[in-house]
């Protein structure tokens, strides 16, 4: 049986819809299973249903998009980690209004992001985008909106030839702070709704982690224990960009710690990835049947 508990569907930036990750798992011989779309848990009552139907065992799932500082690190400047809830409630009235405004959020700051793409267009004499592409955007997207979304149309206009080129050339220098969610928030919206929340990809080079502060593993476990032990539950040790000695740190660092461990393939299906993260088979055992 593999395990995957880091999956996004196409209710934040991922290509398939719940219905059918759940069938590609099924394929794939994934038993154990939660889709963590980003800042969205709109699609877990049918990634349940779904799930049960197919034999495969679901737990709900989310990724935060996390501000994180503190005085010790990078001058005390804010900068972004994702952690992931999972086992919560989905009904919870608190973190269902909390995700609302933070969609309400993603509306303005993707306005602001055309604003400042339109300062770098009129250097390069290319036309700039209206309201009305704004909405084009936004018909693109199921659930939340973000950057990934306007990258793709970028390219649909024609302007870059692709997502990798729309973030190099125009969405890194063009971006807009994401909404200030805190570790202290984020672990009580997560844990009053009967839930854990988890480190998510904390060696990821590729997205957000604590490389920018330090590549190594001892000093990034050591941030961790030194500021962030009373809000998490858990470290996400088995991730695609994890290498092994990683891995191998951050287990050693949640036995310690007496911390969950958990994995994923962070699978957007673009291409289909799902279930290709090694996961020991214990991690079952530390989520208790609801």
């Amino acid at each position: 049986m593999n395990i995957d508990l880091h999956i996004h569907s196409n209710a934040s930036d991922g290509k398939l819809s719940a219905k059918e990750i759940i069938v590609e798992a099924k394929a794939r011989n994934v038993g154990f299973l939660s889709i963590t779309d980003h800042d969205n848990i709109s699609c877990q009552h049918v990634a349940i249903q779904e799930a049960k139907k197919a034999g495969i065992r679901y737990i709900t799932g989310v990724e935060l998009n996390v501000t994180f500082s503190n005085p010790k690190y990078r001058e005390g400047k804010p900068f972004a980690l994702d952690f992931l809830g999972y086992q919560f409630s989905p009904d919870d009235g608190a973190l269902k209004s909390k995700l609302v405004l933070m969609a309400k959020y993603r509306e303005e700051r993707a306005s602001k992001i055309l604003e400042n793409l339109n300062a770098e267009f009129q250097k390069e004499n290319i036309a700039p985008l209206t309201k009305d592409d704004l909405h084009r955007i936004e018909e693109t997207v199921e659930g939340s909106l973000g950057r990934p979304h306007i990258a793709d149309y970028l390219v649909k206009k024609g302007i870059v030839a692709s997502r990798l080129e729309a973030f190099n050339k125009y969405l890194v220098k063009c971006d807009v702070p994401k909404y200030p969610l805190h570790l202290e928030e984020a672990s009580k919206l997560v844990r009053d709704a009967g839930g854990k929340i988890i480190l998510a990809h904390p060696n990821d080079a590729c997205g957000t982690s604590l490389l920018p502060i330090t590549k190594v593993p001892s000093e990034q476990t050591q941030i961790i224990q030194e500021t962030m032990l009373p809000y998490i539950d858990g470290v996400e040790c088995w991730h695609l960009s994890h290498t092994p000695e990683s891995t191998s740190h951050y287990v050693a660092f949640a036995k310690t710690q007496g911390l969950l461990m958990t994995g994923g393939s962070d699978c957007h299906q673009k291409p289909i990835i799902m279930g290709n993260v090694e996961v020991p088979s214990w991690v079952v055992e530390q989520f208790k049947q609801p």
